[in-house]
C-alpha cells in the first residue's frame, strides 16, 4: 500500500470513529465543547410557519386550537366560574392548581391538539419531535407540579377520549395462555374518575380502583401509582392495570401489557405520567362490590397540652388495634389547635359493626369530658356499595356532600365532593410527604411516635392517609403491588402522612386576584421546619410523586427507590431523545429545570 493510501484509509478510519459519535459534536460553543440541544420557542428561527401548523391542524381533521392566556381579560368572572372543576375541566388553557409560591405558574401552551382519536395523539406527537417542540399532555389537568402544562409548548389534550366500556371478561393480548379472563373495564385517557365509577359501579355493581377525588384524571393517577380511599381493601390502582395503549415518541402505537413489551409495562404501573409516552387507553381489572360502604367522621379538641399527648396517643392505639386492616381506609388528622379529626372510610360493614371497632374509643372520651370536647360530633354513616358514586342519589339523600357543575346545560352526572371542589383554583404554598412504617406501631415506638406527632402539630398541622400504605391490606394485593415501580417503601407503610397548605383561588399577575407572597413564603418555611422536624423524630421513608415537595430533595430515591435503575433504563430505551420531559420525572435530570435545553 503507498504512503496515500495509507493516508486516505487512516482518515477513513477517524471519520468512521467521529460519525459514531452524538451528533451534537458537531456544534461547538466559542470555547469549542458541543451546544447543548435545544427545543424551539415561538419567535425562534426554527419555530414551525404558518402552512407547517396548517398541515398539523388538517391532519387532526381541525382539532388544533391556538390558546390565550384567559387570566388577560375579566378576571372577576373567570374566578367566579374557577371554583367549579368542571368548568376548569372543559378549557385548555387552565389547570386544576394555578400554581406555587417560587416554583411554577399555570400558564397555556401555544396550541392545543384537541384529540379524540389515537391517530390524533400520533400526529401530535410526530409533529412535536420533527420540529423540536416542548410537548405536554393534559387529562384531567390535576398535576400539583405543574406537569399538564408549560409556556411556549403544544399540548396534547385528550379530555375528549373519556369513553368507559365494561367488560364482561378480557385476557391481555399475547398472554392468552398465561392469564384467565377476567372481569375489566377499558378507560380512555380523557376520562376522569367520576365517570369511571359511574359506569363501573352504579351502572354494573362492581368496583375499579381510582381515585378519591371524583374529577381526577384517570391517566394521571394510574401512571403515578394511584390510591383511593379504599386501596387498604382493593390495592394500588396501577397494580390493576391489565394493558395499555399507548403512543410512543417515534410515533408508534404499541399495546403493552405482562406479554406485550413487560419492561414497558411494570414502568407505567408507577413510574410516572407523561414521562414514557402518551397512553390513550387503560384496561383495568374490576373487583366485587360489597353491599356497603360507610364513612366515620368527628373532630376531638383537647384542653391542654398534657391531655393532647395522650389524645394522639389514644387514637394511634385506636387505630393499630382496631382498625389497621384491609376494611379501613382515608385519614386522621393531628391540628395546630390541640384537636384531631377523623374522616375515615370503611368497607363492607353495617352502621353497628362499625360501631364495635369505635366503642372503646368514644367510651374512653366521655370518661375523661373534663379534657376533651367534640367540636364535631362523631358518627358514623353508611350507604349502599353500589350508589357511593351514584349522582342521582347522592343529590337526593347527600346533596350536602358534593358539588355540581353549574354551567348551563351540564350533564347531571357531573358532580364532585365539596372537600374536593376547594382545590379547584388552588395556589399551593407547600406540600410533603412521606411514608411511615408499621414498625412505628409497636408498643416500644408508640411514645416515639406520640410525641414527634405533637411536636410536628405545634408547628403545621398533618394527617395520616391509611389507604396510601399498603402494610395491613390483603396479601394479595400488596404482592400487587410489589410488582410495580412505585416506592417499594409503600409495602411496609402503615400511612402515608401529608402536610400542606393552600390559598385560592388566587393567581399571581392577575389584579384582585393575587396571593399573598410573603404570608405563602412564611408558611412555606413552616412547613418545612415541620417536615425536618419529623424527620428528625421519626424515620420517614421516601414521597409519594402525585403528593410531594416540588423542590423533593433526590427524587430519584424518594418516588421510586430501588427502582429508578431499572425505570431509567426503560426511559432510555423507548424515548431515547428525551421528547418527553415532566418536572422530576424518570430521566430529567439530564434536562434543563423547563424542559427546553439538554445539558447532558
Amino acid at each position: 500500500m503507498n504512503i496515500t493510501r495509507k493516508k486516505f484509509v487512516r482518515s477513513f478510519i477517524l471519520l468512521a470513529a467521529v460519525l459514531r459519535k452524538p451528533l451534537s459534536i458537531f456544534s461547538s460553543t466559542d470555547t469549542g465543547g458541543p451546544i447543548p440541544f435545544k427545543r424551539v420557542r415561538p419567535g425562534e428561527k426554527a419555530w414551525p410557519s404558518t402552512d407547517a401548523w396548517d398541515k398539523l391542524n388538517k391532519s387532526v381533521n381541525g382539532n388544533l386550537i391556538p390558546l390565550k392566556n384567559p387570566f388577560t381579560e375579566n378576571s372577576e368572572l373567570l374566578f367566579k366560574n374557577i371554583r367549579n372543576p368542571y368548568f376548569i375541566n372543559a378549557d385548555p388553557a387552565l389547570t386544576q392548581t394555578l400554581g406555587w409560591v417560587d416554583a411554577w405558574q399555570s400558564h397555556p401552551s401555544v396550541y392545543a391538539v384537541e384529540a379524540k382519536t389515537t391517530s390524533d395523539v400520533v400526529a401530535a406527537v410526530n409533529f412535536a419531535r420533527e420540529n423540536r417542540l416542548r410537548l405536554v399532555v393534559k387529562g384531567g389537568g390535576h398535576s400539583y407540579l405543574g406537569n399538564s402544562n408549560a409556556p411556549d409548548s403544544l399540548l396534547v389534550w385528550t379530555k375528549h377520549m373519556h369513553a368507559v366500556e365494561v367488560l364482561e371478561q378480557f385476557v391481555p393480548a399475547g398472554c392468552e395462555a398465561m392469564q384467565a379472563a377476567e372481569p375489566a373495564v377499558a378507560i380512555e385517557a380523557g376520562a376522569i374518575w367520576v365517570q369511571a365509577y359511574n359506569e363501573v359501579t352504579t351502572k354494573n355493581g362492581r368496583y375499579v380502583q381510582g381515585g378519591g377525588c371524583m374529577t381526577v384524571g384517570v391517566g394521571g393517577l394510574i401512571l403515578g401509582g394511584g390510591f383511593g380511599s379504599l386501596s387498604k381493601y382493593y390495592g394500588l390502582a396501577a397494580a390493576a392495570l391489565l394493558e395499555a395503549e399507548i403512543v410512543l415518541a417515534d410515533g408508534s402505537v404499541q399495546i403493552v401489557n405482562a406479554c406485550k413489551h413487560p419492561d414497558l409495562f411494570w414502568a407505567l404501573k408507577g413510574g410516572g405520567g407523561g414521562s414514557f409516552g402518551v397512553v390513550t387507553k387503560f384496561i383495568l381489572r374490576t373487583r366485587e362490590l360489597p353491599e356497603f360502604f360507610g364513612a366515620v367522621f368527628g373532630r376531638i379538641k383537647a384542653n391542654s397540652d398534657d391531655a393532647f399527648k395522650k389524645l394522639i396517643e389514644k387514637i394511634m392505639l385506636q387505630y393499630r388495634d382496631k382498625l389497621f386492616n384491609p376494611v379501613w381506609g382515608e385519614q386522621i388528622g393531628f391540628h395546630s389547635d390541640r384537636s384531631i379529626s377523623m374522616s375515615m372510610l370503611f368497607h363492607g360493614l353495617t352502621t353497628n359493626q362499625a360501631q364495635v371497632s369505635w366503642q372503646d374509643f368514644v367510651n374512653w372520651t366521655k370518661e375523661n369530658a373534663s379534657d376533651y370536647s367534640w367540636v364535631e360530633p362523631f358518627g358514623i354513616f353508611t350507604l349502599p356499595a353500589r350508589h357511593i358514586w351514584d349522582p342521582a342519589f347522592l343529590r337526593k339523600f347527600a346533596s350536602n356532600m358534593i358539588g355540581t357543575d353549574d354551567q348551563p346545560g351540564a350533564p347531571e352526572e357531573n358532580i364532585y365532593w365539596k372537600g374536593d371542589g376547594e382545590q379547584s383554583g388552588q395556589f399551593i404554598h407547600g406540600y410533603h410527604s412521606g411514608w411511615l412504617s408499621q414498625d412505628l406501631l409497636k408498643n416500644e415506638n408508640i411514645p416515639q411516635l406520640t410525641n414527634a406527632f405533637f411536636e410536628t402539630s405545634k408547628l403545621w398541622s398533618f394527617s395520616l392517609h391509611f389507604n396510601k400504605g399498603l402494610a395491613g391490606t390483603r396479601p394479595e394485593e400488596k404482592k400487587a403491588a410489589a410488582n410495580t415501580s412505585i416506592n417499594p417503601s409503600v409495602l411496609d407503610a402503615f400511612a402515608l402522612l401529608i402536610l400542606a397548605g393552600e390559598e385560592g383561588p388566587a393567581m399571581t399577575g392577575v389584579n384582585g386576584q393575587e396571593p399573598n407572597l410573603s404570608e405563602a413564603r412564611a408558611a412555606a418555611s413552616s412547613m418545612r421546619n415541620a417536615m425536618g422536624r419529623l424527620k428528625k423524630m421519626v424515620p420517614v421513608k421516601g414521597s409519594y410523586l402525585n403528593e410531594t415537595d416540588y423542590f423533593e430533595e433526590n427524587w430519584q430515591e424518594s418516588f421510586w427507590g430501588s427502582n429508578y435503575k431499572k425505570l431509567l433504563a426503560v426511559k432510555n430505551s423507548y424515548d431515547p431523545e428525551g421528547l418527553f420531559f415532566v418536572h422530576h420525572g424518570v430521566g430529567t435530570e439530564i434536562w434543563s429545570p423547563d424542559g427546553f435545553t439538554r445539558l447532558k
